[in-house]
């Protein structure tokens, strides 16, 4: 059979890209290829039939019809499915055929395909899973991953499978093109040649209108600034007479701001065509938005979320008000939380946002944000994989064989310790084993187009068949599809949702429909293999269960660590058993229930999270007995042992996840009181133990060895110590009883197992315990607690009476930081010039100099300056007052005492 062979002069005409045709051609012959372009130009609707061509014909040329025989198919896969299906039904109705023939489409729920298809365009997603069924892609001759700028998740996986899948296919053609693109990274990965295709613009205005209220609060997107958008758009488009392309955040702004419009209009005026764009609305809403206009037709208003931001054209667009705001996703690790924010979108959104207006011609871009604004966003949007909840990634990429990503290049790898979370969270699903690798389950599941959370819930809901409501499809489809399907109930209660979805109160009732259609062929198609593994792994969890029931299990199955019970009666927060509080709306008619499970959670703040710095946004009532059912795999029993009255007393707790069941005090066994010792430390802190002279003074003198030579002279400050009580405290602790007290433990032994061998051996040379004097006195020396920070020493002369010597203190100089001290009587230093210096000549001493009485005449660290100034004026105020005790005029060559002058003559004279 011959190949459908495209007409590429007809496809290419007026599109910058199809200038760049021999470049392409020549790329496209190695295997592998990069291209970049700007947007506009055109590669999405002429590199896949170009390619199409070149592999039919076999050779460089691929544009004489009847060359070759039909070679595999082309795939080009689209970020979003509306993307998806207008790249299908542009490139259709340029060749001039219907979609279903040579140019089809795939997406979730929907698939127009044939055998003489050449071009399928489809979603990563979609692409991943056809990779984990068939790894080689049989029948595929190349794979062309457009907009992979966008760095999702599945758009970064598949990079990294297809770079594995060309190791085994050396005939399979790779292309990856974007206009904003990392192409230095991508072309490393994929080991490509890169195009870069220029593009001459059209010419582009761009203005500032930013508004008078704040873009965002603590709720999100303003009113005053979606009105404020609403304004601006309909005076500049009334003003350019163009269609127009609004960027907002999300769908509810964009619901909000196309009612703002509608009322904006005024009465008999021409009319205007508001049409939303976002996820939610049905493929006949999306197709319409993304659809051009007839001549003759209205002017149109298109408010759209980001997907209209650089994977789709909308035509007639010479206009866009952009908000400068997106949705990214952000990981919360303390709540165990990832969910959708708005925040200010990048500078490169900004830009490819604007282009959108000058693509088929001059434009004005207008943003809704001061210049200042502008200038302060960030230059790029990080990669998803940073941020996102890895879990489906976590699933794909154990059922590619490289669970946790281990051994697969990626273009930027996934945090290990959210990675790590996934895993884990697999093995408790049943997913998968510990080692790693897919159970039947995780197997099953791996292949079906649904989420990991909503496909384990799907199959195991369904798998009970012949039971009261085990069995029944239809209702468990229909749950996982509101679940699955961003619908909101303003009281988080997923069964007043439901009634409302199946009533039509409900928005997005329709687009509900058609994926509890789905989901109900998915269980059906999953048959009876995918029930025996569902029921092996999982039970029945519904077997027997009363239809007001279900919407609670079927959520609980899908998210069991979100399974939640209220934290007192009448209150309104509750605890998850990952730990996490979180608070119900007020009013919710779930405040009755002591167990829910939780869908969807959010961060909030304020009196919405009743102090709990979370919101539920979607749940189910829950039954107890249904929570340690379904929540069976986190069900544990813990002894927690603590220090109270000076005796350990021990508390066993029945938990589920952190959600305790129950609370009975137990007798303390050997085994409960090290770690209730150390768990006591950590609250009480060092201050528990009892510290000797010595045990403070090897710690000082450890913790200035680690301030000035580092490892591995161990840190010695209370959090290092706290956070290491195992290692130099363990073996003490464990020996002592329940009735031990910690006052019994030797410091000093016990911080001499952090000394580093063979180093320790050098400890009293360079950190000794004492200065040896002139006077043949052995003083000790003062070290600085090793929490004390670098602050300057501040040096000085005083006398004990309190006058100070104030022409001495200027002389003295200053310390530079806390250095170890040394308190002696100023006789017994006559003659020392050199100030002593420790650490092999650091840190230098820092003298207290003492009167006979012991009390301060001054601090130095510096004694040849010390005898050649301030000494004078203190021997001038001292020899009166301790007239028993020598003050010679020349403090270099008297001989240094401790004794009075009358002792030093008997004793000489002896």
């Amino acid at each position: 059979m011959t190949a459908h062979l495209f007409d590429l002069a007809r496809i290419g005409a007026g599109l910058p890209v199809a200038a760049a045709r021999a470049e392409i051609e020549g790329v496209v012959g190695d295997g592998v290829a990069v291209i970049t372009a700007p947007p506009g130009t055109g590669k999405t609707t002429f590199v896949p039939p170009l390619v199409a061509n070149l592999l039919a014909a076999g050779s460089g040329s691929g544009n004489a019809p009847g060359e070759g025989t039909a070679p595999g198919r082309i795939l080009l896969s689209q970020p979003r499915r509306v993307a998806v299906r207008a790249a299908a039904r542009r490139l259709a109705t340029l060749d001039g055929s219907a979609v279903g023939g040579p140019v089809g489409f795939t997406v979730r729920g929907e698939r127009r395909v044939s055998p003489g298809t050449r071009v399928e365009v489809l979603t990563p997603g979609v692409l991943l899973r056809r990779l984990l069924s068939d790894p080689e892609l049989e029948g595929v001759s190349a794979v062309i991953l457009d907009e992979v700028h966008e760095r999702s998740v599945d758009g970064d996986l598949l990079l990294g499978f297809l770079a594995e899948v060309l190791q085994l296919r050396q005939d399979l053609t790779v292309i990856a093109m974007s206009a904003t693109l990392d192409a230095a990274g991508i072309s490393e990965l994929l080991d490509a040649r890169v195009v870069n295709v220029p593009s001459p613009l059209h010419p582009l205005e761009t203005a500032h209108r930013p508004g008078t209220q704040p873009r965002l609060d603590e709720r999100g997107v303003t009113r005053e600034f979606l009105r404020h958008i609403a304004e601006v758009a309909l005076a500049e488009q009334r003003a350019a007479g163009h269609d127009a392309l609004v960027f907002v955040p999300g769908a509810r702004e964009v619901d909000e701001v196309v009612r703002n419009l509608r009322d904006l209009l005024p009465a008999g005026t021409p009319v205007v065509e508001i049409l939303p764009l976002h996820g939610r609305l049905s493929s006949t809403e999306q197709d319409r938005a993304v659809s051009g206009g007839n001549p003759g037709d209205p002017a149109r208003i298109v408010v759209s979320t980001a997907l209209a931001e650089s994977s789709l054209t909308v035509p007639g667009v010479r206009l866009v008000i952009d908000s400068g705001l997106t949705r990214e996703v952000r990981r919360d690790r303390g709540r165990d939380m990832a969910g959708l924010v708005t925040v200010s979108a990048s500078r490169a959104s900004a830009e490819q946002r604007a282009g959108r207006a000058a693509r088929q011609g001059p434009g004005r871009a207008v943003r809704a944000y001061s210049e200042t604004e502008f200038a302060r966003m960030p230059a790029a949007s990080a990669p998803e994989i940073q941020s996102a909840d890895l879990l489906d990634a976590a699933l794909l990429l154990a059922a590619w064989g490289t669970p946790g990503a281990a051994g697969l290049t990626l273009l930027t790898p996934p945090p290990a310790a959210t990675m790590a979370q996934a895993t884990r969270e697999l093995s408790t699903l049943g997913l998968t084993t510990e080692s790693g690798s897919l159970t039947q389950l995780g197997t099953r599941v791996s292949r079906l187009p649904v989420g990991v959370r909503e496909a384990r819930a799907l199959l195991s809901g369904t798998a009970t068949s012949g039971t009261t409501n085990g069995g029944d499809t239809q209702a468990v489809s229909e749950i996982v599809a509101a679940l699955s399907g961003d619908h909101r109930d303003p009281g988080a209660d997923l069964t007043s949702l439901l009634r409302d979805l199946r009533t039509g109160r409900a928005p997005g009732a329709q687009r509900w429909r058609s994926e509890a259609k789905r989901l109900a062929r998915i269980a059906e198609d999953a048959g009876t293999a995918a029930s025996t593994a569902a029921t092996t792994e999982l039970g029945s969890p519904l077997a027997g269960a009363h239809a007001s029931d279900l919407p609670g299990i079927v959520t609980a199955i899908a998210r069991p660590e979100w399974i939640a019970r209220r934290t007192g009666e009448h209150s309104r927060t509750y605890l998850l058993a990952t730990g996490t509080r979180a608070a119900l709306p007020e009013g919710s008619t779930l405040q009755a229930s002591e167990w829910i499970a939780v869908r969807e959670v959010q961060r909030a703040a304020g009196r919405i999270a009743d102090g709990t710095g979370a919101v539920i946004r979607l749940a189910a009532q829950l039954s107890e007995a249904d929570a340690l059912r379904v929540g069976a795999p986190l069900r544990h029993t813990e002894r927690i042992a603590r220090v109270t009255d000076g005796r350990v007393r021990v508390q066993e707790r029945r938990m589920l996840g952190d959600i305790p069941l129950s609370i009975t005090p137990v007798a303390a066994i050997a085994e409960d009181t090290a770690p209730a010792f150390a768990a006591h430390l950590r609250e009480a802190g060092l201050s528990a133990l009892r510290w000797s002279e010595g045990a403070e003074s090897l710690r000082a003198r450890l913790g200035l060895l680690h301030r000035e030579l580092g490892s591995p002279w161990p840190a010695m400050d209370d959090a290092t110590l706290l956070a290491t009580v195992q290692e130099w405290l363990g073996h003490d602790l464990e020996r002592l009883s329940p009735q031990s007290s910690l006052h019994g433990i030797d410091v000093t032994q016990a911080l001499r197992r952090l000394l580093p061998w063979p180093e320790a051996a050098q400890l009293d040379a360079l950190v000794p315990e004492h200065l040896e004097v002139p006077s043949g006195s052995r003083v000790r020396i003062r070290y600085p607690e090793p929490s004390e920070a670098a602050a300057p020493a501040t040096e000085n002369t005083g006398t004990d009476s309190g006058t100070a010597a104030a022409a001495a203190a200027g002389a003295i100089g200053t310390g530079a930081e806390v250095r170890p001290v040394v308190a002696v009587k100023l006789q017994e230093l006559f003659g020392l010039t050199d100030t002593p210096r420790l650490v092999n000549g650091r840190v230098p001493v820092l003298f207290h100099l003492l009167s006979p009485a012991q009390k301060p005449l001054a601090i130095t660290g510096d004694l040849a300056s010390f005898w050649n100034g301030p000494y004078q004026d203190v021997r001038k105020e001292m020899r009166g007052r301790y007239p028993k005790h020598p003050w010679p005029e020349d403090p270099w060559t008297a001989v240094a005492t401790a004794r009075t002058k009358r002792a030093m003559e008997r004793g000489s004279s002896v």
